[in-house]
């Protein structure tokens, strides 16, 4: 057992549950720069004709001297994720399709974008790969008691946030959105104001619950959800009419449910507003969190994650959703 593990029993004690909240305090959403041309209405992805995305190879980093940088002095980096949060991270009984060993779990396997994203920078450093389930509120209490290395776990890249931690990133950018039934009222909406009157629901403590569902006219907004799939299923079981989350969640879920449909208002009027771009850019675009103060490893991650673009991110996002189980 190394020093983290050992570091982990004495604060954390027994291993922590998975079946926490997803994505929670004002994280979990994103959103792509300015131009983003997604039409209002989409069901689920259909095939596009238009080549694929070459996802470049990672690039050979062995050769930098990392023995310095906080955190990875022995060259393994310790990540933190909930393992709860599809297509981002959740948890699966074996290690198919590339899915690494939980550390404090045993016999279960974390896989997803984030587990994919942290194996690319693993693999262009040289570093061992360690994933450590976390519950949302661990997270930076784990990064600042050294348990962690890093938490890539679908955090928003707020002021609140980046007050506490030091973030990397973006290392993606999902529009946030609703999901509803084919036979739905709602279906055709084109707008948040489409949306008046209706039952809906968010994951507690995100962003898409505390600022975007109070925005819809006369929204009957009921008891958040403690998880997404606990979201998704408040939907499908009829108990709300819609629900808000980001383009990744919802994409996953309609792959798994072809009775649902996405709402994008993205780039319209109709869609959610913030106070100004930046503001929407600091709820939405999506960061990977060290320590305060941590800058050398901060910049290690931003090299790897800076040698993609957002095309590059939405195919691995594309290929982790492929894979994702039923969960």
């Amino acid at each position: 057992m190394n020093m983290k593990r050992r570091t982990l029993a004495l604060l954390l004690g027994a291993a922590l549950a998975l079946t926490l909240t997803a994505c929670g305090g004002d994280a979990g959403t994103s959103q792509p720069p300015a131009g983003d041309s997604q039409s209002p209405v989409s069901e689920a992805p259909v095939e596009s004709e238009a080549p694929a995305v070459e996802i470049p190879p990672v690039e050979d980093l062995t050769g930098v001297d990392t023995s310095a940088i906080p955190g990875v002095e022995d060259g393994v980096l310790t990540v933190g994720m909930e393992c709860t949060y599809a297509p981002y991270n959740w948890t699966q009984t074996d290690d198919s399709n590339g899915a690494v060993p939980i550390v404090n779990n045993p016999g279960s396997y974390a896989n997803g974008y984030d587990v994919m994203m942290a194996q690319r920078i693993c693999e262009a450093y040289g570093w061992e790969l360690e994933v450590m389930a976390l519950e949302w509120g661990g997270l930076t209490a784990g990064l600042q008691s050294g348990v962690i290395d890093v938490a890539i776990a679908g955090q928003s890249m707020t002021a609140t946030r980046l007050a506490e931690v030091d973030m990397a990133g973006p290392y993606y950018y999902a529009t946030i959105v609703c999901v509803t039934t084919k036979d739905s009222q709602y279906a055709s909406a084109t707008s948040i104001d489409d949306l008046s009157g209706g039952l809906c629901t968010a994951q507690s403590g995100t962003i898409w619950y505390e600022s975007c569902l109070p925005q819809i006219p006369d929204a009957q907004v009921q008891a958040p959800a403690d998880t997404a799939p606990a979201m998704i299923m408040a939907l499908e079981s009829g108990t709300v009419d819609f629900i808000c989350t980001d383009m990744p969640t919802a994409t996953a879920a309609v792959a798994k449910n072809d009775n649902l449909v996405i709402l994008n208002f993205s780039g319209t009027d109709g869609d959610f507003q913030f106070a100004s771009e930046e503001e929407r850019a600091e709820n939405v675009n999506i960061g990977m969190s060290v320590a305060k103060g941590n800058t050398q490893l901060k910049d290690a991650l931003d090299t790897v994650i800076g040698a993609l673009n957002e095309d590059q991110f939405n195919a691995i996002m594309a290929e982790a959703i492929a894979v994702q189980p039923e969960i």
